[in-house]
């Protein structure tokens, strides 16, 4: 597979590659669920993996929502 990291967003990577209107993700052994909050850096790093191995990006056992996170709150200056 091509190394795709030097992209800056999915526009240059259709540009530089091209795309694969027919494409059909695979599920294989290297497929899990990921416990990663959405907009997380965890969590994009798991979906860039994903489309790197040409799996579906969802996971249907993937975290849908904070529940149990806490954060750091920052006081208002």
């Amino acid at each position: 597979m091509k190394d795709m990291t030097r992209c800056k967003n999915v526009f240059e990577a259709i540009l530089r590659y091209g795309h694969d209107e027919d494409f059909v993700p695979h599920e294989d052994d290297r497929f899990s669920p990921t416990d990663a909050p959405a907009g997380s850096p965890e969590k994009i790093e798991v979906l860039r993996s994903r489309v790197e191995r040409g799996q579906p990006l969802w996971h249907n056992t993937d975290r849908v929502d904070y529940s149990g996170l806490t954060g750091a709150i920052r006081p208002r200056e």
